[in-house]
């Protein structure tokens, strides 16, 4: 009985620019004779599944981008791109939300809108929503922008955006900023808009430190505060306070736990439900102050405050 000859795998062919991404299961577009999820695919895949801890690290306001992306339910803020606006895009603007949970949209003016608040194809939310903003200045007037795996080694939001542009949120108590007639909007939009509208959670932004959002729910008042510092050395200053008595906003508040997301801790405060956000101003400013001087400390850490540190760390909940 002959023997079967050895068969040899092609190898992947070299082709000028980038690979375009297929279907798993399609032969790879470089030629191998391979499908492409034992070819190229897999370096795409990798690229898709590894998680970027800071995905707006560098970015101006990254504290801000984290909580437009995980804790503020309607908010704007205006984009500066790297390399200016292109002819017919008069403005660039990031939305918390879109309607139908859209990825961006091209307005019939030509502006964009950039929703943040969206699933995302890969571990790496800048490269996705870089690559969704490239396609909506292109889009046309008046189209949604769809969702899609972006590139592997396409440009992340670092690339695109001006290092060097302010980066101001605007927070709204609706989301009418979707559409610039409501009264004329289509009815799935009208229909969207509602059940956004019936679900957003009062929120205000504090003016006198950065990247703090009260909010109000039926049961309390709640602060929520991003912060830039490292999560040991941040953790290590809250545990200080709390066990000194010095890490709440006034009377009846209480500093809770955190939030963990996008690589940086968010401190919670519980309010009473009559304090708003005027009322934690001149607070949140004296607490920032006496955070100051307790990120400073760098000896170790007392029992007491050992104690106050696991306590923190139990009520921590990780949100990306």
């Amino acid at each position: 009985m002959a023997k079967k000859r050895p068969q040899t795998k092609a190898k992947p062919q070299p082709i000028d620019g980038e690979i375009p991404v297929v279907g798993a299961r399609e032969p790879c577009p470089c030629g191998s004779g391979r499908r492409y999820k034992a070819c190229h695919g897999r370096t795409a895949a990798h690229a898709a599944t590894e998680l970027v801890q800071r995905p707006f690290e560098g970015l101006p306001g990254e504290c801000d981008w984290v909580a437009l992306r995980e804790l503020v339910p309607a908010a704007t803020a205006g984009l500066t791109l790297r390399d200016g606006l292109p002819e017919g895009v008069p403005s660039v603007t990031l939305a918390t939300v879109l309607p139908m949970a859209w990825p961006a949209l091209r307005r019939d003016d030509g502006s964009v809108l950039l929703g943040l608040q969206n699933d995302t194809a890969s571990g790496d939310i800048s490269r996705d929503l870089a690559d969704t903003l490239l396609r909506a200045l292109e889009a046309a007037p008046g189209t949604p922008v769809q969702g899609r795996r972006a590139p592997a080694e396409g440009p992340r939001l670092q690339d695109l955006l001006d290092p060097e542009g302010a980066f101001e949120p605007v927070v709204h108590s609706g989301f009418e900023f979707w559409v610039p007639d409501a009264e004329n909007a289509t009815p799935e939009v009208a229909a969207s808009l509602e059940r956004a509208n019936a679900a957003a959670i009062p929120t205000v932004k504090l003016s006198g430190v950065d990247a703090a959002y009260w909010c109000e729910t039926p049961e309390k008042n709640h602060l929520r505060w991003v912060m830039p510092h490292p999560e040991e050395q941040l953790l290590d200053a809250l545990a200080r306070l709390h066990a000194a008595g010095r890490s709440s906003l006034g009377e009846g508040t209480r500093l809770v736990g955190s939030f963990r997301a996008h690589g940086l801790i968010v401190p919670v405060w519980d309010l009473p439900t009559g304090v708003t956000a005027e009322d934690v101003e001149k607070p949140a400013a004296e607490f920032a102050e006496r955070l100051a001087a307790a990120l400073a400390v760098r000896e170790p850490l007392t029992p007491d405050e050992r104690r106050a540190r696991g306590g923190l760390t139990n009520r921590q909940v990780t949100l990306s």
